[in-house]
């Protein structure tokens, strides 16, 4: 059975890595609800308004990421994680600055999260390549493992100080928390001193078009990380029935109190950090692939408490919560060991575009998810619609489980 190292605090400059990343994973809580209640509060922002703001943070996957996967096979990453730091901070700290100005207009928040996102999705590919460059590669599941405990932390704290934020400095000054994380991430990052191997000389010459090419063509013909892109993409589409319809269905069809939403968004966050702590055993005892599948399928089938959720309303929400508590322990370990498998497989000079690739094949699908979970409430009811999300969820993870994926 393969052993994984264990000691990565010993690591100072992967300490660096994670620090930077928690401390900015917070800020990014922070925005999540700062962001949206600026356009509400202060720009009362209509419905169509705060769709266009939600869709181009995700468009941005679409628009950027397999250019990002070819920028950063082309260049060191490291200077890429800095600049998409800077650039965020920068970005985000227009929205104060127009906002004491008395200049805050809806069109700034589009550029915002557009630029924002894109950003992200530049430091997402480029921090997923660099990973590998600074530990060994049998220590990459406790360092995801790590990363994975920051977001859930942030899902778990960021959130409950952005409330009190925008209640004391208004919505707008609350996003310069999250400015200011990029700023200190970026010094973190700053500080780091292993050494990055150049790319290669080879890679460079290249046409991007060629690069675009090859990393697709790498995904679809590598058994393994198509069952990986097939099955991510297959999560997206019909796990975004279940998030796009999760609020609507709680408050208004199980008459549960906007309170005890935010309850189970924390219960979540808590239930991740579970799952972020238990996936390095896990693997151990099952192995990277075996745990992908589990992983995803377990979410899935513990999603069915969700649509099977009813009598009475303490009943419902006490289905909800078990559903949670144990869902997002489950996604938590999926995530990690998926990433460690990747991570682990793929060589380093191709390693951002194969990213970029699968997070293409795998997100590119999520608009479609939101856009079918609308139509479909809307014509056989939420309850059903959630129940084929959940049901899809868990073809996701039958897919890897009888993939090649599953003998890694």
């Amino acid at each position: 059975m393969r052993r994984y190292r264990t000691g990565l605090w010993s690591n100072s400059d992967f300490v660096k890595l994670w620090l930077g990343q928690t401390v900015s994973h917070f800020g990014s809580g922070i925005t999540g609800i700062a962001l949206p209640l600026t356009a509400v509060l202060v720009l009362a922002a209509t419905p169509t308004q705060m769709g266009i703001l939600g869709a181009l943070d995700g468009a941005s996957v679409l628009v950027i990421s397999l250019l990002a996967g070819v920028w950063v096979d082309r260049v060191r990453r490291r200077p890429l994680l800095l600049a998409a730091d800077l650039g965020r901070a920068f970005v985000l700290g227009t929205i104060p600055f127009a906002a004491l100005l008395g200049v805050l207009g809806i069109g700034q928040l589009y550029v915002v999260a557009a630029l924002a996102g894109m950003l992200t999705v530049l430091f997402t590919v480029a921090h997923s390549a660099f990973l590998p460059s600074l530990i060994p590669q049998e220590s990459l599941v406790e360092a995801n493992s790590k990363l994975a405990m920051s977001d859930a932390l942030a899902e778990i704290g960021g959130p409950a100080v952005a409330g009190p934020l925008v209640q004391l400095i208004s919505a707008p000054f609350a996003l310069l928390f999250d400015a200011l994380s990029f700023l200190f991430s970026a010094c973190c990052l700053g500080l780091i001193h292993t050494p990055e191997p150049p790319p290669t000389a080879f890679e460079q010459r290249k046409s991007i078009w060629s690069d675009l090419v090859e990393g697709l063509r790498l995904v679809l013909k590598n058994p393994l990380l198509r069952a990986l892109a097939g099955s991510a993409g297959t999560f997206s589409l019909f796990g975004n029935f279940v998030g796009t319809l999760y609020a609507l269905y709680v408050i208004r069809q199980l008459g549960a109190p906007p309170i005890f939403l935010g309850f189970l968004v924390a219960t979540g966050g808590v239930s991740a950090l579970m799952g972020a702590f238990m996936a390095e055993r896990v693997v151990r005892r099952f192995g990277l692939g075996r745990t992908v599948g589990m992983g995803l399928f377990m979410y899935g089938a513990t999603g069915l408490l969700i649509p099977l959720a009813g009598g009475s309303v303490a009943l419902a929400l006490s289905l909800l919560f078990l559903g949670q508590l144990l869902g997002d322990a489950s996604v938590s370990i999926y995530l990690i060991a998926e990433v460690s498998l990747r991570q682990s497989i793929v060589p380093a000079n191709v390693l951002g575009r194969t990213n970029a690739s699968m997070q293409f094949l795998s997100q590119g699908v999520a608009p479609l998810g939101a856009l079918l979970a609308g139509i479909l409430g809307g014509m056989i009811g939420l309850r059903l619609t959630i129940l084929i999300g959940v049901l899809g969820v868990m073809l996701a993870g039958t897919w890897l489980l009888l993939s090649p994926v599953r003998k890694v």
